[in-house]
């Protein structure tokens, strides 16, 4: 309804109506399968060639919908506009009376959601075109979305919370003797110990909560988004240990084996500068650069 030139992608997923869950109606076919028509069904009633494809994504719902061009002129838009109104206030018949098996619909004129209860004038207040109000309480997305997933915090601000974790995680225990799996020999590198992200959310600061608490995922998202330093394991961070990370695979090309001994280090290591015993690999080992003379 946005515009006339408007076209559309969807990749349809959860089963979901315009005012809650899709409820079935037909058993003869999978539950996907009559998603997928009702979601098709939806672009007929609102004027598109309807074309559908399938990707190729390691997913199970793969199945995609894709509107380029109108099955009327633009001259006829208030008319269909009216056509959608019905439809849109059709579903919300249906979803109210889902419990009510006797339910009988129409499928004339790709329509096949209109339900024979539903009056055939849609009510006063939804009776404008597009660009006015299209149902109750319908909010359109900004222009502009905000991305929130820690990665536009600050920089400053992220590196003060990786500092105070890892604090937190090391004065939780005291230094524990390891075995150096490089060198083979013992070596005294303090690990810490592993807290919940319930533990670690009470000993920071209030403000840096409420900060953390507007971004999706919050705490845990952040800790993961450095994953250099932490590891979040069912529900508990630890400090992480790189002796214990598996090494590269050997059946790689000669090429990528190469490719990878010779690594470019384009990040400082987090351990070398700010861990009490300094980072747990050696220099050669470390997919981190030891100082600023190493970077690439």
């Amino acid at each position: 309804r946005s515009s006339y030139s408007c076209c559309y992608f969807v990749l349809p997923c959860c089963f979901f109506d315009f005012h809650g869950k899709y409820s079935r109606r037909q058993s003869k076919k999978t539950q996907y399968r009559e998603y997928l028509d009702f979601v098709a069904q939806v672009g007929f009633v609102c004027g598109f060639h309807v074309e559908e494809d399938c990707l190729r994504i390691p997913s199970t719902k793969r199945v995609s919908f894709v509107g380029k061009s109108r099955t009327y002129p633009a001259a006829e838009r208030a008319l269909i506009d009216e056509q959608i109104t019905q439809f849109i206030n059709s579903r919300r018949t249906c979803a109210v009376a889902t419990c009510d098996r006797r339910v009988g619909f129409n499928h004339e004129h790709h329509c096949g959601g209109l339900c024979k209860e539903a009056g055939s004038e849609p009510p006063e207040d939804e009776t404008e075109t597009a660009g006015t109000i299209w149902m109750p309480g319908f909010r359109p997305r900004e222009k502009v979305e905000r991305v929130r997933n820690c990665a536009s915090l600050p920089r400053d601000f992220v590196d003060e919370v990786v500092l105070n974790v890892a604090n937190l995680l090391l004065n939780a225990a005291p230094q524990k003797s390891c075995s150096d799996k490089q060198g083979g020999n013992m070596n005294t590198w303090n690990q810490g110990e592993s807290l919940s992200l319930r533990e670690v959310a009470e000993h920071l600061d209030k403000e840096i909560l409420k900060k953390l608490k507007s971004e999706y995922g919050g705490l845990q998202t952040l800790l993961k988004n450095n994953h250099q330093v932490f590891e979040v394991l069912n529900g508990r961070v630890h400090i992480r240990d790189w002796r214990k990370e598996k090494p590269p695979s050997k059946t790689r090309p000669e090429v990528k084996r190469r490719l990878s001994a010779e690594a470019f280090k384009t990040r400082l290591c987090w351990f070398f500068i700010h861990h009490p015993d300094g980072c747990s690999l050696p220099s050669e080992a470390c997919p981190y650069a030891h100082g600023t003379e190493e970077l690439r």
